[in-house]
């Protein structure tokens, strides 16, 4: 369990989605680039609001920025059903029962999507979103949604963390 070393007044002062990646930034550190294998390993090594937390921010740091970038990392992650199952956990220990929702909505519509065309999770580019306007007006209303529901999650997050701060960091003065 690798716990940040944090001075007091920057835990109390980090916004609600900075506080989250603060705490796991070192995790990412190790993570990066590596293979599955390297990050499954060091994903099991996080106590389970830890690893709640990871999963949560691979997911929702790879998927803020569009609605291409929603779609490919939701397939993606899907396609990992580690991965899909961890981030589903962590939502499930934090109670976003929102989020949760939101992405099992958006796994229906695209598991119909893909038993319709004969696809496979691993088939998901950034470019089918310009080469299919109904996924593309299906995915940009799901992110939408994505982007309502996001605060209340980071929220929910920080709220946990703030309450437990010793499961994810060591406070200085």
């Amino acid at each position: 369990m690798t716990l940040v070393a944090m001075k007091r007044e920057v835990f109390d002062s980090l916004a609600d989605e900075r506080l989250g990646w603060a705490c796991m930034e070192p995790t990412f550190m190790q993570i990066r680039g590596k293979d599955i294998s390297v990050k499954s390993e060091t994903i099991s090594k996080l106590t389970e609001g830890q690893r709640a937390l990871c999963m949560f921010r691979v997911m929702y740091d790879h998927a803020k920025n569009s609605a291409s970038e929603y779609y490919a990392w939701i397939c993606y992650l899907l396609d990992i059903p580690d991965f899909w199952s961890g981030v589903m956990n962590g939502l499930n220990f934090f109670r976003d029962t929102s989020m949760i929702g939101l992405l099992n909505q958006t796994k229906e519509v695209l598991e119909t999507r893909n038993l319709k065309l004969g696809r496979q999770w691993s088939d998901a580019t950034l470019l089918d979103l310009d080469r299919d306007n109904e996924l593309l007006n299906t995915i940009s209303r799901l992110f939408g949604s994505f982007q309502e529901i996001a605060p209340a999650s980071l929220k929910q997050i920080s709220t946990y963390i703030r309450s437990n701060p010793q499961e994810f960091v060591i406070l200085e003065n």
